[in-house]
């Protein structure tokens, strides 16, 4: 996972990840009912957490949650730049 993890991209350490599996509903037979399949992705520092569980794989699961992690803390660091941006250009203005 280290090539290709957004997160190590974006610079953000295991340590300031918690995740947790729990078992998905849905399709899947019994898989779903015994297996904790589905993947609780949570980014410590900015609370901003998503789940997984559109897989039968944990491991696919876990790899859709970071992705999905990465693009949700990318956009609000985008959004915080623009609104950083937007701040300085109104203040030039006045």
């Amino acid at each position: 996972m280290d090539e290709e993890d957004p997160l190590k991209r974006l610079g953000i350490r295991e340590e300031d990840l918690e995740e947790q599996f729990t078992r998905s509903g849905g399709k899947g037979g019994q898989n779903v009912n015994k297996v904790s399949s589905a993947v609780l992705l949570k980014h410590l520092p900015s609370g901003i957490f998503v789940r997984a569980d559109e897989e039968r794989s944990q491991a696919d699961n876990r790899r859709a949650a970071r992705w999905r992690l990465a693009g949700k803390i990318e956009a609000m660091r985008k959004a915080a730049e623009a609104a950083k941006r937007h701040a300085a250009e109104k203040a030039r203005r006045t």
